[in-house]
């Protein structure tokens, strides 16, 4: 019984250090010799049409706002189409999406609720653009952020173009712990795919995609933006990073909603795997399969190994000096995290924020996983709601775009 709980004990170890920190330094060693960058940036280029899409539901608080951020991008107006598409909004998101018809920005409104990828997916015929852009109503993007975007699909092997999450709140761009800090670290394994190969999972707050890729069906559970970058990889394209396409995502005030988000988007990640299983195929996708084993299953794998280690470090503890001084250290995080969940919505620091934080995110894994293996699907999205975004781009230090 010692041995067996000591390999669960190494092997969960094992398995976390590889998923966070090995996975991205090969990436980073073999990115050395590859160096399968970007197409350089090209200001004389006849920039292609463009047509940006947003699904909408109940955004009423928020649409002005993304609709005046997108007509301030710096592209040339009349080579980008808007369209929002309202997912049947109950409140007065239409009404205002109407004012700005005269200005060319398009409603689409579903007839019902149908989700965020049925509403995308109605959309697709009603764009008229070279490249597709998808974005959400509560992202701000940066007006210097859409010619960068797009300068990559000058290179015909490109086929999807993610631009790179910043998180922020009123006053601040980042503060280096909890969520922001998770994204910024995302942001930097995309990049390091980005040098060896291409990117297996866009962000669903900016990208922009060929249009004869968007156009793929897929079932209206599943999440577009991860399925857009398995498309592009099965039909022979690469994925991408772009990091000078800057988006501003406000930050999650709750860890609730957090939570709640994260058991939808990893649930639905998990179908959208399986569905577009072939890419997992080592065979025909060698590195692209290896990417997704790393960056996606063994994460998703990580948080029922960890609940096995602590099992197996309550059979060493009473033994093994060692174990026992991992499980204390265990159940401190754990009672860290408790009180941050606790305490919740109420000002409470970084100290018990991100232990907070840490494990909702791995707790939000497990339960995806037990809902994926029901077969409990919700193609009705509903949207998370962000407090504290800025009405205009200008309005977050650090930004480009007008004060």
């Amino acid at each position: 019984m010692t041995t067996i709980a000591t390999i669960v004990v190494l092997a969960s170890l094992l398995l976390f250090f590889y998923a966070y920190f090995g996975y991205p330094f090969l990436l980073w060693v073999i990115g050395r010799f590859t160096r399968r960058g970007l197409p350089p940036a090209d200001s004389t280029q006849q920039w292609p049409h463009v047509a940006i899409t947003v699904p909408a539901y109940n955004e009423e608080r928020q649409i002005r706002g993304l609709i005046e951020s997108l007509l301030a991008l710096d592209y040339p107006r009349d080579r980008f189409q808007v369209l929002i598409v309202s997912d049947a909004s109950s409140d007065g998101t239409d009404d205002i999406v109407r004012e700005y018809r005269d200005r060319g920005v398009e409603l689409l409104r579903m007839p019902e609720r149908g989700g965020k990828t049925k509403a995308e997916a109605a959309a697709a015929e009603h764009l008229r653009g070279e490249i597709v852009v998808n974005t959400d109503a509560s992202i701000r993007i940066d007006p210097q952020s859409l010619k960068p975007l797009i300068s990559v699909f000058r290179d015909p092997r490109i086929g999807l173009a993610s631009g790179r999450d910043i998180s922020v709140s009123p006053g601040q761009l980042t503060d280096n712990l909890s969520e922001s800090g998770y994204v910024g670290y995302e942001m930097m394994v995309r990049d390091l795919e980005t040098r060896v190969a291409g990117i297996i999972g866009a962000s669903g707050c900016f990208y922009a995609i060929r249009p004869e890729l968007h156009r793929l069906p897929l079932p209206d559970a599943f999440s577009r933006d991860f399925a857009a970058a398995l498309h592009t990889i099965q039909n022979g394209f690469r994925p991408v990073s772009v990091p000078e396409a800057v988006c501003y995502v406000p930050r999650t005030t709750s860890l609730h909603a957090e939570y709640r988000r994260k058991v939808r988007t990893i649930m639905r990640g998990m179908e959208t795997l399986w569905h577009e299983r072939s890419v997992m195929n080592p065979l025909r996708h060698p590195v692209a399969s290896w990417m997704l084993l790393s960056h996606k299953l063994c994460r998703w794998a990580f948080p029922w190994a960890g609940i096995a280690s602590l099992l197996a470090l309550s059979v060493l503890a009473p033994t093994h000096p060692v174990a026992d001084g991992l499980l204390a250290v265990a159940v401190f995080v754990m009672a860290l995290a408790g009180i941050g969940w606790l305490l919740d919505g109420r000002g409470v620091s970084g100290l018990f924020r991100l232990p907070a934080f840490v494990v909702a995110g791995n707790l939000a894994a497990a339960v995806a996983l037990v809902r994926a293996f029901r077969g409990g699907r919700n193609p009705t999205w509903e949207p998370t709601r962000r407090e504290g975004v800025a009405t205009q781009v200008g309005s977050i230090p650090g930004s480009s775009g007008p004060s």
